[in-house]
């Protein structure tokens, strides 16, 4: 859905003085402070603070909010468009692993690009990870979305871009798809799994 790209991020960190960033930060495994943050069980401020003390360095709010949203990328229009097409014939839900800092920063790129205000308009409900207190790939965030919406998990569809989300999902007794938005068309992967 939305482009991202976790090594501008480390590498916006190594760029402050921050040169074990990467140990710290990935995509299958992350340190603590991330994962509360996600979760929102901590607040921006809160972060900043722990980021500060982390990594032992006397880093603006700016600073530490500029290196942090560097992951972020775009949104691809054609993405926008199948999302709002498969809509009208599907149920369709957003599971997203994201926090306080980044979601005004990619929701006003949407509004800015798309004249879209954020994206429960392309969903008919979502699950921000920091709303809920839960984050993939936890399995409780996967029941939260089956329980509230009634959805029968064989006859659901989770398309996600991490291996160990998509392996809870399937553990779950949920139908899979693993895109990988380097190698494959959004629309068509889906398309041919639905349809």
């Amino acid at each position: 859905m939305l482009n991202i790209d976790f090594a501008l991020t480390i590498d916006a960190f190594i760029n402050l003085g921050v040169k074990n960033f990467a140990q710290l930060y990935e995509k299958s495994h992350q340190y603590p402070t991330f994962d509360k943050f996600d979760k929102g069980l901590i607040s921006p401020v809160e972060f900043r603070n722990e980021m500060r003390k982390m990594l032992n360095l006397n880093l603006t709010d700016n600073q530490i909010d500029s290196a942090w949203n560097a992951i972020l990328l775009d949104f691809p229009p054609d993405n926008i468009h199948f999302l709002n097409e498969l809509k009208k014939s599907h149920r369709t839900f957003l599971l997203s692993n994201t926090n306080a800092i980044h979601y005004p920063v990619y929701t006003k790129t949407l509004s800015n690009n798309f004249g879209i205000a954020d994206l429960s308009v392309l969903f008919e409900k979502t699950y921000f990870s920091f709303q809920v207190g839960l984050r993939k790939p936890d399995k409780e965030i996967f029941e939260l979305l089956l329980n509230e919406n009634h959805l029968i998990p064989e006859q659901t569809l989770f398309v996600d871009d991490s291996l160990p989300n998509i392996e809870t999902a399937s553990k779950l007794g949920i139908q899979t798809l693993l895109f990988i938005p380097e190698q494959d068309n959004l629309a068509m992967s889906v398309s041919k799994k639905l349809f």
